[in-house]
């Protein structure tokens, strides 16, 4: 087989080929079309091929750009099926909410051609995740942490791997999962097939790519989705005092608003005080129940609840369809975390609004940020009861910064 060049320039979406055409497997298309999934992504159609060819993959790709089936269709055509404990994919995640969402598209998929995926992550049972590796699984979706247990319990021996998922490599780097990364590969002994997917491919990534990966084909997707200029920006001054009942009309004015926070306490805080307000929310972050966090995230996700207001790090990898506003109640540490928060609105080609409130004593902090987004807005001063606060989409915040 000849060698596939190093890079491939970006595509776009038009130019995408149909799954068929990319070499899927025809049950697989069929449960796509199903699904109402009938156009690749750009992600999709620049790695599809390459992974059905068995080529380690470096995807530079964000979260919402489609990677997942980018991954996911090459894996579970390529797998055998497994003996009980014995995985033949393995697909590492940061967290648990990505495991889950991971495993939600992933296990119909695997259905279609006879690969049974199981789903581990830490804080949840055990003991149940051990009773379904041991009826089989073809493929394993796991966080690094979950996944070195399990193997420590002997419930998962990584010998028969054939191919390797590192999805957002970034968020893992982030988090300081890279050393249990590096420690799970290090013990996949036999020919595999690696694909790894990131927002960046600079720093810790780079040395996990040069480490773990064979002459990796390398795609980078021109994508819609969370860059500065598929958002519109609104940076409102507020008052202290009024700042809840800012944040509070701003819901009111919206069906799926995701609100952030810099920590766990001020997460609750905001929750109880939006609630007096009249607006039902719920938060998310990593002291609460992982029932409690499923279910505000599965009513969140599906309408029934209007507000989610999360954590930075709850937040990571969350791939949640069609939220109107972000809100940065709390302005974000610096111009990568706004991008991080920001892009749950802008996803898969779409717009949003993204909204950041400011203190008196936040504005040089939030013009850096914008200095590094390259962007230049004013800061708009506002009260609660400003009608304007209802749709944030509606009114220039550059005609109102020159009136």
């Amino acid at each position: 087989m000849p060698p596939a060049p190093p890079f491939v320039p970006p595509l776009s979406e038009g130019q995408a080929p149909t799954f068929a055409q990319l070499g899927v497997a025809a049950p697989l298309v069929a449960e796509l079309e199903h699904q109402g999934i009938t156009v690749p992504f750009a992600v999709q159609a620049l790695a599809i091929g390459d992974g059905l060819a068995g080529r380690d993959v470096c995807g530079k790709a964000k979260t919402g750009s489609g990677k997942t089936l980018a991954f996911g269709l090459p894996l579970l055509m390529r797998v055998g099926k497994a003996r009980p404990g014995r995985p033949r994919g393995l697909v590492l995640v940061p967290t648990r909410e990505l495991a889950r969402q991971v495993g939600e598209v992933l296990t119909p998929l695997g259905a279609a051609v006879g690969r049974r995926t199981v789903v581990v992550y830490g804080g949840a049972d055990i003991d149940r995740q051990v009773r379904k590796l041991r009826k089989g699984a073809d493929v394993v979706i796991a966080t690094p942490g979950r996944l070195i247990d399990l193997g420590e319990r002997k419930e998962v021996v990584l010998d028969d791997i054939e191919v390797v998922v590192l999805d957002e490599a970034d968020r893992m780097a982030d988090m300081g999962f890279l050393p249990q990364v590096d420690w799970l590969l290090r013990r996949i002994h036999g020919p595999h097939q690696t694909m790894l997917f990131s927002a960046t491919l600079d720093g810790d990534v780079d040395r996990l790519v040069r480490r773990h990966l064979t002459d990796p084909v390398r795609h980078e997707v021109a994508s819609a989705t969370t860059t500065v200029d598929s958002m519109e920006h609104r940076f409102l001054q507020v008052h202290q005092m009024d700042k809840v009942k800012v944040a509070a009309a701003i819901c009111r004015g919206a069906a799926k608003v995701l609100v952030f926070v810099r920590t766990k306490r001020g997460a609750d805080r905001l929750v109880e005080q939006l609630r007096r307000e009249g607006v039902r929310a719920a938060a998310i972050h990593g002291d609460l129940r992982q029932a409690m966090r499923e279910k505000a995230l599965s009513q969140f996700d599906s309408g029934t609840l209007p507000v989610l207001v999360a954590t930075d790090v709850a937040a990571r990898g969350l791939d949640i369809e069609d939220v109107d506003v972000v809100v940065h109640y709390d302005p974000p540490e610096d111009h990568k975390a706004y991008l991080h928060r920001s892009g749950r609105t802008a996803r898969a080609g779409g717009s949003g609004v993204v909204a950041t409130l400011v203190l008196w004593d936040q504005v040089l902090e939030v013009e850096r940020i914008q200095k590094r987004l390259g962007l230049s807005l004013p800061m708009v001063e506002v009260f609660s009861n400003d009608r304007r606060l209802a749709d944030l989409g509606a009114w220039s915040p550059v005609d109102e910064g020159a009136a």
